[in-house]
């Protein structure tokens, strides 16, 4: 529970956080009158603003508080007014090896979602938001938490916005062209569910020869874009796993949705299914760090598990001749956290041999992006599918 005091009565409500960020151990009630300038000082202490006022204006704030932010971290416009701070931010990262780089960067992002999470929103027993101009987020939050409860709770502003987003993706989807042409080729991820914006990933299932049309399995389904790949590829029947529920139902909806849900069983289960299959996909998270928030672990494999569980279970469920398609991008290894030869040690430990591999620059926006942190191994970055089988 959050806590506030409003005209000298105590207040309460369920703090909600995807991420499971604590609730702000102080928070203080907050209005039009705040200046940005306050607001970032206080966010920087810690404190939680429980907006009161107009909810555009709350929006406005955040952007204020997103622009001091980015001037303290060096990533202000040309016509900002450069901070000492952002200059010892700037040397420090210069110097810096890839992989201190690379925390150097999730520190600073850590940083600035603390303070950005400062603007608190509440919210009734049914998600809606009694502020002025307050836009109606109800079928946003359903989508996201559930039905309501009927019990108050206050979320973060941001963390509101990015729901909202997730929404609006869910209704327009994302287009896929490995399954086709329009309008049966797009792929609606569900919040918290990783979308399947690289597309070249996709690519390599898609045109890969495939060493049978009989059974496949698909490990770590998420949206359940690669089943539905290998299911219009003609794989009669493909058994997709993941640990997430809103994974499967999200997976689920997009297979029916896709007419491919008679080909596909979905499970829940840690990595592989029972028995053996002539092929066994798997596009685990790429980089080996800790995820600060669920949707991360699409992204984030601390001490990479998942990379290792799959490497090490491989060879005991491929049928005899089978292929595990191992597909991994290799920005790990540009920056430093797991080099090649590490991986290549794993699938040998594992038992597993390399029958070949095929690349793919990635074609998203980062790449090209001179001021991105991770600049110089984001325009480095190949995106693999290995094509392993046992020894």
């Amino acid at each position: 529970m959050i806590e506030w005091s409003r005209q000298g009565q105590i207040q309460q409500a369920q703090w909600r956080s995807e991420s499971g960020a604590p609730a702000p151990r102080r928070v203080v009630t907050a209005d039009d009158t705040l200046a940005a300038d306050t607001a970032y000082r206080m966010a920087c202490e810690g404190t939680g603003l429980l907006w009161q006022g107009d909810f555009q204006n709350a929006r406005m704030l955040l952007q204020a508080l997103m622009r001091r932010a980015d001037a303290k971290s060096g990533k202000a416009g040309k016509s900002a007014k450069p901070r000492k701070s952002a200059a010892k931010a700037a040397e420090k990262a210069a110097a810096a090896t890839p992989a201190e780089a690379f925390h150097l960067h999730r520190q600073a992002q850590a940083q600035r979602a603390r303070v950005l999470a400062s603007v608190l929103i509440p919210l009734e027993g049914d998600y809606s938001i009694d502020l002025r101009r307050a836009p109606d987020w109800r079928q946003a939050c359903t989508e996201a938490w559930g039905p309501a409860t009927g019990e108050r709770s206050v979320a973060t502003l941001r963390e509101l916005l990015g729901l909202v987003g997730a929404h609006e993706w869910r209704k327009k989807g994302v287009e896929v062209p490995a399954l086709g042409a329009p309008p049966l080729n797009r792929i609606h991820p569900h919040y918290g569910v990783f979308s399947p914006v690289r597309g070249e990933y996709v690519g390599l299932v898609a045109d890969m020869a495939l060493p049978s049309k009989t059974l496949a399995f698909d490990i770590g389904v998420g949206t359940g874009v690669l089943s539905a790949v290998l299911a219009r590829r003609g794989v009669q029947r493909v058994v997709a796993t993941d640990q997430d529920p809103r994974a499967l139902a999200c997976a689920r909806e997009n297979l029916q949705r896709l007419g491919v849900m008679l080909q596909v069983e979905l499970l829940q289960a840690d990595l592989f299914p029972p028995g053996r299959a002539p092929l066994v996909v798997c596009n685990p998270p790429w980089v080996p760090a800790r995820a600060s928030s669920p949707i991360e672990h699409a992204v984030y494999d601390e001490g990479s598990r998942m990379l290792k569980g799959f490497l090490a279970g491989l060879s005991d469920h491929l049928e005899p001749g089978g292929e595990g398609w191992l597909i991994l991008s290799d920005l790990a290894e540009h920056l430093g956290l797991r080099p090649r030869a590490q991986l290549l040690e794993w699938i040998a430990d594992a038992g597993l041999v390399v029958r070949g591999r095929h690349d793919v620059k990635p074609h998203h926006a980062k790449a090209a992006d001179a001021g991105d942190a991770l600049h110089a191994a984001r325009a480095a970055e190949v995106t693999s599918l290995w094509r392993l089988a046992a020894a």
